[in-house]
């Protein structure tokens, strides 16, 4: 599978993190996170589950370093050469007396980058402290820098390729949605209609075939919704459950999130008033989002609403979303939160999720937002409201 973006796209992409190094003093990057590998090169492979890194230095790279069974995945899923694809043997995989970096910290040294400065992700899922280890133990006179997220907040802002993607994956969140919708009824199991929607999500629609999303869709249903993120069961959908969705999609690697609501059989007034005080939440956050926003000032027109209506959410509400793995899907930069003093630039893509989980149900409803200069649009075009299915 080619690349999904032009070489151009991805050297714009190379050129801000070489720059921000450059600022920092550094003379190589480590990077860890399979994400922002991705980002940087179009690499696209499940090899992270055994050390993998990328390696940015100022001029040469970037370099993929990993498994020699996964360098074949380089080769086609990226524009790197054969000289940055550095693999190393099958033989060093999960042995408890070596470790792969340390062949990899070899060839580090035997490139130059024996005494460098070289920055890392220090808070990565993918970079374990054993694999640090190893690499410094392999070049002691090099200078290892707390670089955490320098790639992140290079992806915040979005090119117009990037949210071309992004819109395809809009396309197939509405359809997994449609699905839960359609197929939520009394009697149903939860697991054989969460087998239906990530069906969905995976087939895709209109010929776009779809990924793995990075956190997997979630159906929070009965009381089993007064917490964020419960795993499906065997259980079947009762009469008089209110149920939440928090599916979204993947293409090419980018994720969107969409979450919604149903509720079998009629809701109280409890339920009413809750899902009035979140569609009126939600549209009070677009109407603060824009480029220059504050995060912390959009976050206080979400709290005024609560206030009016009484209710409490001591959670975050949005967070920066692109290309990404699991198990998160979220970009580590912007957060929607009180006090936060982060300036939302333009095409920046937030992902606003408004869950309220009481003590003995929840409910959530979510957009993915597009920053613009005047505001902001929204990703996926579905109904806001809580759907009610009748007996």
């Amino acid at each position: 599978m080619a690349p999904a973006f032009p070489k151009s796209e991805y050297d714009a992409r190379l050129a801000r993190v070489r720059a921000e190094m450059n600022a920092r003093g550094l003379d190589a990057m480590v990077i860890g996170d399979p994400a922002n590998i991705n980002w940087l090169t179009g690499y696209d492979a499940w090899s992270f589950y055994t050390p993998q890194m990328m390696l940015v230095d100022l001029h040469d790279g970037p370099f993929w370093m990993g498994r020699l069974m996964d360098a074949g995945a380089a080769k086609f899923t990226s524009y790197l050469t054969e000289s940055q694809i550095v693999a190393y043997p099958e033989t060093l995989v999960q042995r408890p007396d070596t470790h792969p970096m340390s062949y990899l910290a070899d060839w580090m040294a035997d490139h130059g980058f024996a005494t460098a400065r070289i920055g890392y992700e220090s808070d990565s899922y993918y970079f374990s402290p054993r694999a640090l280890a190893a690499l410094q133990a392999g070049l002691p006179d090099a200078d290892f820098i707390d670089a955490d997220l320098l790639v992140n907040w290079q992806r915040l802002v979005k090119s117009q390729a990037e949210i071309a993607i992004m819109q395809k994956a809009a396309r197939i969140a509405e359809a997994a949605m449609q699905t839960a919708w359609d197929g939520a009824q009394v009697g149903v199991r939860q697991c054989d209609l969460m087998a239906e929607v990530t069906a969905t999500q995976i087939r895709g629609v209109d010929g776009l075939g779809g990924d793995m999303t990075a956190i997997h869709p979630l159906i929070l249903a009965g009381e089993a919704a007064a917490t964020a993120h419960p795993m499906w069961t065997e259980a079947p959908l009762e009469d008089g459950q209110t149920i939440a969705f928090e599916l979204g999609a993947c293409y090419r690697r980018y994720n969107v999130g969409l979450a919604r609501t149903i509720h079998l059989g009629n809701p109280n007034d409890e339920v009413k008033r809750t899902s009035e005080a979140v569609q009126d939440g939600m549209a009070a956050v677009m109407g603060a989002l824009k480029a220059g926003s504050i995060a912390g000032d959009v976050h206080a027109a979400w709290q005024g609403v609560l206030d009016r209506y009484g209710l409490e959410k001591p959670s975050r509400i949005g967070y920066s979303i692109g290309a990404s793995y699991a198990p998160d899907w979220g970009e580590h930069t912007v957060s929607i939160r009180p006090h936060e003093t982060t300036v939302i630039p333009e095409n920046a893509v937030i992902h606003v999720i408004l869950g309220m989980w009481m003590s003995d149900w929840g409910m959530e409803l979510s957009e993915t937002l597009h920053v613009r200069d005047d505001g902001c649009t929204r990703m996926c075009d579905f109904p806001q409201h809580v759907h009610v299915i009748e007996r």
